[in-house]
């Protein structure tokens, strides 16, 4: 078999309640998950199962407690061992992240934000306006509403706002977390549409959907995760309905 484009072996990661009781809580207790290229995984388990804990861990925003991420393009790296700069050139050019929660920088305009995030890339600045403009259309975000800042918006705008700058320029690997929880079902179903279409341009993606029928619809694998660690994994017609009451949010 081919080797995985992400390797994650024995993950662990803990959280300190120190306002409460210094009580150690496990967020991951020894995941093991390999996601291929091109392949959509998608995380399901219930609330506190330990899905957005791993993304952000894979992300860097979480130092895991012990265990490996290995990244395999280029030369392949070990991502828990990075850098702070080695991981944020990895953000800049191969891995994006797309919460459902948009933090702009302030008195910046919507198409704005999205023209930056091709820029990094080293778009140049024409072709990242033509780009910022496709993706923002193809996202149903008015083009009336591209000079406004984002604090304006609504919840769904904002979370349609993050996703095109997060995919302006398709990653190597798109991290997303619950990218449609606030969508109305036309633009839900917008995005549904242009994740789909990452996928078929090989871009691999791992995600966490409370939405049973998005990973019926996209997923070509579902992760369980319970208790910190991946429980039961495959097809999704399979592995969601042997194991419902484990998936349900």
């Amino acid at each position: 078999m081919d080797t995985p484009l992400l390797r994650i072996c024995d993950l662990r990661k803990s959280f300190t309640l120190h306002a409460v009781d210094g009580r150690l809580i496990e967020g991951l207790n020894g995941v093991d998950l390999d996601i291929y290229e091109g392949e959509h995984v998608a995380l399901a388990g219930t609330s506190g199962a330990g899905k957005s804990t791993l993304l952000r861990c894979i992300y860097r925003t979480y130092l895991s407690d012990s265990g490996s991420i290995e990244f395999n393009v280029g030369m392949g790296y070990e991502l828990t061992a990075l850098t702070d700069d080695q991981i944020a050139d990895l953000r800049e050019h191969e891995i994006g992240y797309v919460s459902q929660f948009l933090r702009a920088e302030p008195r910046r305009g919507v198409k704005d934000i999205v023209i930056k995030s091709a820029l990094k890339e080293g778009i140049d600045e024409a072709v990242a306006d033509e780009m910022a403009a496709a993706i923002l259309t193809e996202l149903n975000i008015d083009e009336s509403l591209w000079g406004t800042y984002p604090t304006l918006l609504s919840g769904g705008e904002k979370q349609r706002v993050n996703l095109a700058a997060g995919i302006v320029v398709a990653p190597t690997l798109l991290l997303l977390d619950e990218p449609v929880s606030a969508l109305d079902p036309r633009n839900r179903e917008a995005v549904l549409q242009v994740i789909q279409r990452l996928v078929e341009g090989n871009t691999t993606v791992l995600s966490v959907f409370h939405d049973l029928d998005a990973m019926f619809r996209l997923a070509d694998r579902v992760a369980v995760l319970s208790n910190g660690k991946v429980i039961d994994q495959g097809h999704p017609d399979v592995v969601i309905n042997r194991s419902l009451e484990t998936v349900a949010p």
